[in-house]
């Protein structure tokens, strides 16, 4: 499904990689803050974004960024699910908001 959402892999982990123990002890405190939009759609997709706590982001391990973007990379589920991010199945991490990059993109 993925394949044919214009989802650009470059922008991903080769592979996921997950979290140690110590890392999601890290986040945990973090999760009940964690923002879901509404869901939104067009002709095509139904969306929702998904604002992380901006102090959260500080104990995202650091392989999960895009170095040259500065933001988050564009997540696998397992790593979305990792950081607590709780949604459906079927949603894929799109997009990263630049200007905010502690806001999530899902379609």
């Amino acid at each position: 499904m993925a394949a044919d959402m214009d989802i650009d892999f470059t922008r991903r982990n080769k592979k996921p990689r997950p979290l140690t123990e110590h890392e999601k002890d890290k986040l945990e405190e973090f999760i009940e803050a964690i923002h879901y939009s509404a869901r939104y759609s067009d002709e095509q997709y139904e969306y929702r974004h998904v604002q992380l706590p901006k102090q959260m982001l500080k104990q995202i391990p650091k392989e999960y960024f895009d170095g040259s973007r500065g933001t988050l990379k564009l997540l696998w589920e397992e790593e979305w699910r990792a950081l607590g991010i709780t949604q459906s199945l079927g949603w894929e991490h799109y997009e990263v908001h630049e200007p905010e990059p502690h806001i999530l993109l899902f379609k």
